[in-house]
């Protein structure tokens, strides 16, 4: 099993959301269908723009948290750094 740190954002440098899971197109599909809580219903953050992949539900969870807690403008270079458009990444999930 696969475990991801992941961010989805409502738009290009919109509204984040920094999450991790175990099943990653699982958690897209949520939130999308505005599942993912009353955040991501709120703020429609289901555009899937970084993911990082990692052993352990754990170290993706470290993870998660520990870009949650930066600067904004370093969340936004993580993802342009990897995805400079900001494109829909949901294609490039490994199944």
């Amino acid at each position: 099993m696969a475990f991801h740190a992941y961010i989805l954002a409502s738009r290009p440098l919109g509204t984040l959301h920094i999450a991790a899971t175990g099943d990653l197109l699982a958690s897209v599909a949520r939130h999308r269908a505005g599942q993912g809580g009353a955040y991501t219903a709120r703020y429609r953050t289901g555009r899937l723009v970084w993911f990082e992949p990692h052993p352990s539900y754990a170290a993706a969870r470290l993870r998660a948290g520990r870009i949650a807690r930066w600067r904004r403008t370093w969340k936004d270079q993580l993802i342009m750094d990897a995805n400079p458009d900001w494109h829909d990444l949901t294609a490039r999930i490994p199944r």
